[in-house]
């Protein structure tokens, strides 16, 4: 009995596209997350701190969606940072990432101290989230406040430059 080929190739079409939309979840230590920002000195990064059972967090996350998809042709990397804890990573974090459809890069803080990273992001925060941090080559701007659309907008193109 022969196979059929091109039953083959549908099956590994929906194999390759569901995985191309499935969101990917990583564990990311601070040290991990200087040295990406470290390589890519071009562009301009949002780290944004969040959990999944913080309400502003969640509250703002699509105000992020929406600036990388509008700012995609520019060198902007918004990367969402998770400080839910390391082992709701399956239960919570990855099912709301999936639920929510987010399209940013998204990672789990991956440290057992939460007062060492927090000053190690900066020395001000005071450990609330959501707090988000604007670099781009060696400027660093923390805000410890949740943003608007409208805000979100006006401090990227205000620190881009």
């Amino acid at each position: 009995m022969r196979s059929n080929p091109f039953k083959k190739y549908v099956f590994l079409f929906f194999c390759i596209s569901a995985g191309a939309y499935s969101q990917n979840v990583k564990l990311i230590t601070i040290d991990q997350l200087n040295e990406r920002i470290k390589t890519g000195k071009d562009s301009t990064y949002i780290v944004n701190f969040w959990a999944t059972w913080c309400a502003p967090c969640i509250k703002e996350l699509p105000h992020f969606e929406r600036l990388q998809a509008e700012y995609k042709s520019e060198k902007l990397a918004v990367l969402l940072i998770s400080v839910d804890f390391k082992s709701k990573l399956s239960s919570a974090v990855v099912t709301f990432v999936k639920r929510k459809e987010l399209k940013n890069e998204v990672f789990l803080l991956n440290e057992s101290s939460p007062q060492e990273y927090i000053d190690r992001i900066d020395p001000s925060w005071s450990g609330s989230i959501p707090a988000s941090i604007f670099i781009k080559g060696d400027k660093r701007k923390f805000v410890e406040s949740e943003f608007t659309y409208e805000q979100l907008l006006t401090e990227y193109k205000n620190y881009k430059s």
